[in-house]
């Protein structure tokens, strides 16, 4: 089968012919129709993010297509459904397996480039919102990020939850989008501090949860706008990762609970809990229109270099899909 594979001379990407998937017993394989782009790829590509022992080395985090072989216990599925799924690697490609019970069916009024947008974006989102910082009714999360494709995510599922959204974003042009999700509130991080803010926006509470890509440029404001009993989920280190003069004292006096978070290096029986959460939460929703995937731009696969550039040069406001033909 062809798929997208790395020069390991150059790190330059092109389109290859590689081994084509097993199915095992409790997996499908899948015709991919279209995979998503997510900033993983990109470290990967460089050699700074490996797969999963055992996994795929082919990029790719997440897809929709459509069923070819169903596995001989595997009993959901049958040849012909459509399907998306969240995958540890291997969606820049013709084919793919998965196991059964990650798959999920695509609604019928979401087409193929639409679910491929999904999987990795909103487990994430509802991963570090729900099962991570259990966010609840009426209490503010402040999302770092807000145009990513985890962020514009991250907005729509807080405001589902009744959640008051506090977003961060760097041009106006992403803060507007942010506010046309269902934001509260949206911040451009590049004024500078922004807890002061927060602090104002919030009447002195702080946030009860923070989603944070960033890292260790935004800490001290982060530590700033965090409330009483607050969370504080570490998603991303797109401001570097190492912080000097680290007072820990507002960790006791504020009680903060702060936690790293990573989705690629769980087990499959946590994703597949995961997965099957976010059905039960989200499925409805995406089939009434609720919520939706954020497509930035389409293309086709071919054009792979010039999707990763701009990813590389942050312009997208939300998901990057790549079409398989």
């Amino acid at each position: 089968m062809k798929a997208v594979l790395i020069d390991e001379n150059t790190k330059n990407l092109y389109i290859g012919q590689t081994t084509e998937p097993v199915c095992g017993e409790n997996e499908l394989i899948v015709r991919v129709r279209a995979t998503s782009l997510n900033r993983a790829d990109l470290l990967q590509r460089e050699g700074k993010y490996p797969p999963p022992k055992g996994e795929s080395t082919i990029l790719g985090l997440e897809m929709a297509g459509v069923v070819e072989q169903v596995g001989e216990q595997v009993t959901e599925w049958k040849i012909g459904d459509r399907v998306f799924a969240l995958l540890p690697g291997g969606g820049y490609a013709e084919k793919v397996a998965i196991p059964g019970k990650m798959a999920m069916r695509i609604p019928d009024n979401v087409s193929f480039t639409e679910a491929a947008a999904i999987p990795e974006a909103f487990l994430t989102a509802y991963l570090n919102l729900v099962t991570l910082g259990e966010i609840k009714e009426k209490e503010y999360v402040l999302i770092h990020a807000g145009a990513s494709g985890v962020g514009t995510a991250a907005i729509q599922l807080a405001r589902e939850m009744g959640a008051t959204t506090i977003v961060t974003a760097g041009s106006k042009e992403k803060l507007d989008y942010c506010l046309s999700l269902g934001a509260d509130f949206a911040i451009n991080y590049k004024d500078g501090d922004f807890s002061g803010k927060v602090i104002e926006i919030t009447e002195n509470h702080g946030v009860d949860l923070i989603l944070d890509f960033i890292g260790a440029s935004f800490w001290q404001y982060n530590v700033n706008s965090v409330s009483i009993d607050g969370r504080w989920v570490l998603i991303g280190m797109l401001g570097g990762h190492e912080v000097s003069h680290v007072n820990i004292g507002a960790f006791l006096a504020k009680r903060i609970k702060y936690m790293g978070s990573t989705l690629r290096t769980r087990t499959p029986e946590y994703k597949i809990e995961l997965t099957q959460a976010f059905q039960q939460f989200a499925l409805d929703k995406l089939e009434e229109g609720k919520i939706k995937p954020v497509i930035d731009k389409v293309y086709n696969w071919t054009e792979v270099e010039e999707a990763h550039r701009r990813m590389m040069e942050n312009r997208n406001i939300g998901k990057l899909v790549l079409e398989i033909d």
